[in-house]
């Protein structure tokens, strides 16, 4: 064996990861110019554009655990986004190159794909944060709701092991927000610490609907997803978070009465389910109901902030060594993200 074979295989193990017997992987963060990429990856913002001839193409991020790189297909079909749209992974073939001093994945091939629990791990980022440091602080801010009732239902969900097991594990969505392993805790906790932090300035919102409602806001989504592939599962598609948060609701607060403990009234209860009910705020967005109580209004608005706000800082991906501005993120209407802190020099 030439000592460059050798050194070649010594770099190819170095930053391959094998995913199966049968596939390698390429991390994306030991992707270098002309190196050829043919593995299956996540998939974020895919979007067809024009070129200035007026050609389409399609532009979308492609990541895996170790990072994100824009991505191009200079030549597609007209049905290249239906057939990838839904999809959470994709299997692609192509190579890496230069642009404005950053690496660009130059797609050849591209189709939706499935992944099994052991390539989830390694296409999937986790949450930065520890998850059981996230559930610590999470059971102390819902310790100190101080009706009996409501404080019985947190009990009831929190003492089920598969629930939490799930809502610890959980991203909070495929693709938009929070889209990692730990997201739907993350997500939750800083929707309840942000709540903490500001409730005091509105003294007539009840503050244990607030901080019960969010935290069961995304509750369904414990069912929406399959934590094995990372896809909506049938009743995900069918129903949705909202719908089965509503109907977990009823479950919960029933095991509480059958257990003997303090029962629910039908107007704390309806008071939960509607803010489970109408925090996407618009039909369009998936709401059942737009948010109709203060609280639901208070709980809606906080969502969409803090989603919003991880949306933009997961595009702009500060540590990250990369040019200006972001691609166009659909999620937040099309604008592009400005990547450098505000205060640098």
């Amino acid at each position: 064996m030439t000592s460059v074979v050798r050194d070649t295989l010594d770099r190819m193990q170095q930053t391959e990861t094998v995913v199966d017997a049968d596939r390698w992987h390429l991390d994306v963060s030991d992707m270098t110019p002309g190196t050829r990429v043919d593995g299956v990856y996540a998939i974020l913002n895919p979007q067809v554009s024009a070129s200035r001839s007026g050609k389409p193409f399609l532009k979308c991020i492609v990541r895996d655990a170790s990072g994100r790189v824009n991505a191009r297909m200079w030549s597609v079909e007209e049905n290249i986004l239906s057939s990838i749209s839904g999809a959470a992974f994709v299997a692609i073939s192509g190579s890496c190159e230069n642009f404005n001093d950053q690496i660009q994945l130059k797609i050849e091939r591209i189709e939706a794909a499935e992944v099994d629990a052991k390539e989830l791990t390694r296409l999937l980022p986790t949450s930065r944060r520890d998850i059981e440091t996230m559930f610590g602080e999470l059971r102390g801010i819902l310790e100190t709701v101080g009706d009996p009732a409501l404080r019985a239902l947190v009990d009831a969900y929190l003492s089920d092991t598969n629930f939490v097991g799930r809502f610890k594990h959980s991203p909070a969505a495929i693709s938009i927000h929070h889209a990692y392993l730990g997201g739907l805790l993350e997500h939750t906790l800083q929707l309840l610490t942000a709540a903490n932090a500001i409730l005091g300035n509105y003294p007539e919102l009840d503050r244990d609907v607030v901080l019960v409602g969010l935290f069961l806001h995304d509750s369904g989504k414990v069912l929406e997803f399959d934590l094995d592939r990372f896809e909506y599962t049938r009743r995900g598609n069918l129903l949705g978070h909202l719908m089965d948060g509503v109907v977990m609701l009823e479950t919960y607060s029933a095991k509480v009465r059958v257990a003997g403990g303090p029962p629910l009234t039908p107007d704390a209860k309806l008071a939960i389910q509607h803010v489970i009910a109408s925090h996407h705020n618009r039909p369009e967005y998936g709401a059942i109901k737009r948010p109709a109580t203060p609280e639901a209004v208070f709980c809606s608005r906080l969502d969409d902030l803090d989603a919003a706000t991880q949306i933009a800082l997961d595009a702009a991906d500060r540590d990250r060594d990369a040019g200006d501005f972001t691609e166009q993120i659909h999620a937040l209407d099309g604008v592009r993200i400005y990547r450098r802190r505000p205060l640098e020099s």
